[in-house]
């Protein structure tokens, strides 16, 4: 039994949701979302709440009814909230700055990196003194916010001898010692 699946979305107020051949599409103060649904999962929206229902508890089924759930109580979240996350650039020299969707940033290479945001995403870049830069980037839809951060970090992923490169604020780097001093 699915147990994801199973538990019903509530809809909070201010969002609506529509369903019309097996795509749902949820409105909100933040955006407007859409997600195509597999034709054998039916989606019920009744009363401020959203059940989703499998035909059999076949393993396909299963895995599809969980899979959707989330999809769509992701879409409700994002849409009445929002998501946020913080990425910090560890390392000397190494910097942010926005202009409008555009990134710019300085790591450490010979040459500056641009890289223009969808426009679903809000970008903002903060320098303090004797602090990391951040990054912060908000957004309703949660896949594109996590694609285009996993794209940020890959650029200079954090590594484990000194911590340098881009990582989530809160993130632990599991970290290395250097090489030991030789014993004669």
């Amino acid at each position: 039994m699915s147990r994801i699946g199973k538990s019903p979305i509530t809809v909070p107020a201010g969002v609506s949701i529509q369903v019309k051949d097996n795509v749902v599409t949820v409105k909100g103060p933040k955006g407007e979302l859409s997600q195509e649904v597999n034709p054998e999962i039916t989606v019920n929206v009744e009363e401020g709440k959203i059940e989703l229902t499998r035909p059999s508890d076949a393993r396909e089924h299963r895995s599809l009814h969980g899979l959707y759930r989330a999809l769509i109580n992701n879409m409700v979240v994002g849409v009445s909230e929002g998501y946020k996350k913080e990425m910090e650039l560890v390392g000397v020299g190494y910097r942010a700055t926005s202009t409008g969707q555009v990134l710019e940033l300085a790591l450490g290479f010979s040459h500056a990196i641009y890289i223009k945001m969808p426009k679903e995403i809000k970008v903002e870049a903060k320098t303090e003194r004797n602090k990391n830069p951040l990054i912060i980037l908000e957004s309703a839809d949660k896949q594109l916010l996590g694609q285009v951060c996993a794209k940020i970090r890959s650029l200079r992923k954090p590594e484990p001898y000194k911590g340098k490169g881009i990582k989530f604020v809160g993130e632990v780097i599991r970290r290395k010692s250097g090489k030991s001093a030789s014993a004669k």
